[in-house]
């Protein structure tokens, strides 16, 4: 018989959104999968008698047994919509690193130190489940980046963190949708650095590693690739900026990345981890069925997944296929229409509104270059909600989804998520 799935989902910034996030949502995916939330107590202890609150929980022992060595508090969690008597909800195995801070120690709604400290301790206890195997995915719930900064810990995001965690060379940003998917240069530096440092052959690195990890994930061989320009009408040949020519020619060089790898199987990027073994699936065997059940609203997943993989066929190789340098006010109305799979940006705003203009709910963030699959909603903090209980779930549900449907194809076992669509 088939196991079931086990995700590690961390809590976050304890005095944010995500506790609130976490118990609405527990019962959902726990109909998936095995859940170990790791983060303070303290996080779910601070909405008690919240207004407006939708969920009861209590503390009970651990459904299943913790890691060997954990060092921390161990319990269980067991949640249930507020008022229903019947259906237990959500059962979650819960691991606290950080045991002595405590709600004294924590403001709802304010990022501080302590905050930032507890944070920081539960993503790297996820990212040690993760690499152990231990689990076979993770779920970041947001942090804040000034509170981890308070902590004493200079780290620009969960995707450098888990990078230096697990010490992978190479690892870019990617968001996912139903209609649009981008792959950022760039993440969390100044406009100014990133015309400064421009390079021809960091960008064609950006490109073609995004073109080999979207290929291992959807199967598509052919994928289409368009990389946006930097200045207005890409340029308009040169009046408004040279720096396109740097960009043609990084479109040239990753064409010839996908022509020098040979025949050797898992294509030019072999070297960077990669949760799936046994690297593309092939086209033909088609990809995971993803119909809703028609009593209920569902939503498609936000990547359509290879529903297994045998590694590339060396008479089959991946030819992506570049587009670009293309203005950027018109390209990602193109790639959400369908004419291209995968949109490279150059800086975070540039890819990051859009995703969010059309995707609000749905884009889930997914790291590519870790040996493990890690997934996080497509928000932050949102300290003016915390403890309101107004925060809509189904961003957060699309990320525990997804990490569902790739731990299925990293361990060749038919796991499969669907997100009923979740209502504020």
């Amino acid at each position: 018989m088939d196991r079931r799935p086990r995700l590690a989902i961390t809590l976050g910034d304890p005095c944010g959104i995500g506790p609130e996030l976490l118990l609405r949502s527990l019962g959902m995916i726990g109909s998936w999968a095995e859940v170990v939330v790791v983060g303070p107590r303290a996080g779910a202890e601070l909405l008690l008698g919240s207004p407006g609150r939708l969920v009861d929980w209590r503390w009970i022992d651990p459904p299943f047994p913790p890691p060997a060595g954990f060092e921390g508090t161990v319990s269980g969690l067991e949640t249930r919509p507020l008022g229903e008597t019947r259906d237990p909800g959500g059962r979650a195995l819960w691991l606290d690193p950080t045991p002595g801070i405590g709600a004294a120690d924590l403001t709802l709604g304010e990022g501080s130190s302590a905050s930032g400290a507890a944070t920081v301790e539960a993503i790297r206890a996820g990212a040690q489940l993760a690499l152990s195997g231990v689990v076979d995915g993770l779920v970041t719930l947001p942090m804040a980046k000034a509170a981890a900064h308070l902590a004493g810990h200079d780290i620009p995001g969960h995707t450098e963190f888990l990078q230096e965690l697990a010490g992978s060379p190479l690892t870019r940003m990617a968001f996912v949708s139903p209609s649009l998917s981008v792959v950022l240069h760039t993440v969390h530096q100044s406009l100014r650095s990133v015309v400064e440092e421009l390079d021809p052959e960091a960008v064609a690195e950006t490109l073609a590693f995004a073109a080999d990890r979207f290929i291992e994930l959807t199967g598509k061989r052919d994928l289409r690739v368009a990389l946006c320009a930097l200045n207005p009408h890409a340029g308009e040949n040169g009046a408004f900026g040279d720096e396109e020519a740097q960009l043609r020619e990084a479109i040239a060089l990753a064409e010839a990345t996908f022509m020098t790898f040979g025949d050797r199987v898992g294509g030019p990027f072999a070297e960077v981890p990669s949760p799936f073994r046994a690297g593309a699936a092939e086209v033909d065997e088609g990809l995971q069925d993803v119909q809703g059940l028609p009593a209920m609203e569902m939503a498609a997943p936000g990547l359509e997944v290879a529903s297994s993989g045998q590694g590339l066929h060396p008479a089959r190789r991946h030819a992506p296929r570049f587009f670009g340098p293309l203005p950027s006010d018109s390209l990602f109305h193109r790639a959400a229409k369908g004419e291209f799979d995968l949109v490279v940006a150059l800086y975070h705003d540039q890819g990051l509104i859009p995703v969010k203009v059309l995707e609000p709910e749905r884009a889930v963030n997914l790291t590519l270059g870790l040996p493990f699959i890690r997934t996080s909603p497509d928000h932050g903090t949102a300290f003016d909600k915390a403890g309101r209980w107004i925060s809509n779930p189904t961003n957060f549900l699309e990320a525990a989804a997804l990490a569902v449907r790739l731990a299925g194809r990293a361990q060749g076992q038919p796991w499969q998520a669907h997100v009923i669509r979740a209502r504020s």
